[in-house]
C-alpha cells in the first residue's frame, strides 16, 4: 500500500478485542495473597469466583469504565485527537449498554450487535491495584468469547488506515477466527495490521502461533521486554529487538521507566521515557500503543510516535484506572517537537 492510499482513508484505526467492563479497586497486598491471585498478572475466572471477590470488596469504592486492552488503546487514540471504530462483543444486559454508551461518549464508534442476555453476561475485569502501583486482573470473559468473524464490519475496516488486534483474543476459538478475519481483510483492503502480544502467558502458550501471525500478517508489533524475551528465548533485549526486526517492518518494545525500543527497517533506536510517579500501572501499555498508533496515522515518524506513546503511558500511570479524564490532543506538538 502506498502512502497516498493510506492517507486517503478517513479513519485512523479499526480495533478488535475483548469488550470488558473494568471494575477498579485499590487493595492491600494481603487481599491479593489471601485470595491466591497472581500479583501483576491476569487470571481468568468464572462468575462465581469473581462474584466472591466483589462481595469481599462490598465496602470499597469501585469505579466502572468500558475497557479491555484494545478498547483502552482506542480511547487513547481518541484522546490524542484521532478517530477509530471498535469491535467487541457485549450482551444486551445493563453492563453491555453501559459499555456501548461509555465507548461512544469517549469518541470511538461502536455498533457491534449485542447478544441476547440468556447467552451470558457482558465480560467484566476486576482490576486490583496495590500500593506499589501493580495491577492484578481477575477476568470473567462472559460473551466476549462469542466475538466471531461475522462481527468484523468490513465496510468500516476499509475506511481505516490501520487495524489493531489484541493477543487476548487468541485464547478462545471464535475470537481467534475474528482476529484472522480482521488481518486477512486488512491485507485485502490495503489496511496496515498492528498486533499486540498482550500478556506474557499468551506468548508462552501460543509462541508458534504468534510467530506465524507476525511473519504472515503484521506490519507493526507491540510487546514489552518480558514478552519479547520469552518470544525469542533470549535475555538480551537488543538481541530480541534485532530478531524482531527480521520478521516485522516496525516493532515497539516497552521497557517500563526506560521508555521503549523502536525497531524499524532492521534498525533499533531507544526512545527514553518520561519521569512519572506511578500510582497505578493499569493501561500503561494500552495507552502507549494508542499514542503510537495515533502518531503513525497522523504524520509522525516511528520515533516521534514512540515519544508520544511514552508520554501517554507516563500520564496514565499517575492516575487510577486505564483512562485519562481529558483530551491530550493539545499536547502532541509540544511533546514530539513539531
Amino acid at each position: 500500500m502506498t502512502a497516498g492510499q493510506n492517507n486517503s482513508k478517513s479513519v485512523d484505526v479499526f480495533g478488535v478485542g475483548n469488550a470488558m467492563v473494568d471494575i477498579l479497586a485499590m487493595v492491600e497486598d494481603d487481599f491479593v495473597k489471601k485470595n491466591d491471585l497472581s500479583k501483576g498478572g491476569m487470571t481468568l475466572m468464572d462468575a462465581e469466583k469473581q462474584g466472591h471477590l466483589l462481595r469481599e470488596l462490598k465496602h470499597q469504592s469501585l469505579e466502572l469504565s468500558s475497557g479491555g486492552s484494545a478498547a483502552n488503546t482506542m480511547i487513547a487514540i481518541a484522546q490524542s485527537g484521532g478517530k477509530g471504530f471498535y469491535s467487541g462483543k457485549v450482551s444486551g444486559d445493563t453492563n453491555g449498554e453501559f459499555y456501548r454508551e461509555d465507548l461512544i461518549e469517549a469518541g470511538i464508534g461502536f455498533d457491534v450487535h449485542p447478544t441476547e442476555e440468556n447467552h451470558g453476561p457482558t465480560g467484566t475485569c476486576l482490576v486490583l491495584t496495590t500500593p506499589d502501583a501493580e495491577r492484578t486482573m481477575c477476568t470473567h470473559l462472559g460473551v466476549s468469547t462469542n466475538l466471531a468473524p461475522t462481527d468484523i464490519d468490513v465496510d468500516k475496516l476499509a475506511q481505516c488506515k490501520y487495524s489493531y488486534v489484541e493477543g487476548y483474543l487468541w485464547d478462545a476459538p471464535d475470537p481467534k477466527k475474528a482476529s484472522i478475519e480482521t488481518m486477512e481483510q486488512s491485507k485485502r483492503l490495503g489496511v496496515k495490521v498492528a498486533y499486540t502480544f498482550s500478556d506474557l502467558f499468551l506468548v508462552s502458550r501460543f509462541s508458534d502461533d504468534f510467530h506465524k501471525l507476525v511473519s504472515e500478517y503484521c506490519d507493526v508489533v507491540f510487546c514489552n521486554a518480558d514478552e519479547v524475551r520469552n518470544f525469542f528465548g533470549s535475555e538480551s533485549l537488543e538481541d530480541c529487538a534485532s530478531k524482531l526486526g527480521e520478521i516485522v517492518d516496525t516493532g515497539f518494545i516497552t521497557d517500563g521507566a526506560n521508555g521503549c525500543l523502536v525497531v524499524e527497517n532492521k534498525k533499533t533506536v531507544s526512545v527514553p521515557g518520561f519521569s512519572a510517579k506511578a500510582i497505578d500501572t493499569v493501561g500503561a501499555g494500552d495507552s502507549f500503543a494508542g499514542g503510537v498508533l495515533y502518531g503513525l496515522t497522523n504524520g509522525l515518524n516511528a520515533q516521534q510516535s514512540a515519544r508520544w506513546g511514552n508520554y501517554m503511558a507516563s500520564c496514565i500511570v499517575q492516575v487510577h484506572g486505564a483512562r485519562l479524564d481529558k483530551s491530550m490532543a493539545d499536547k502532541v506538538a509540544e511533546i514530539v517537537g513539531k
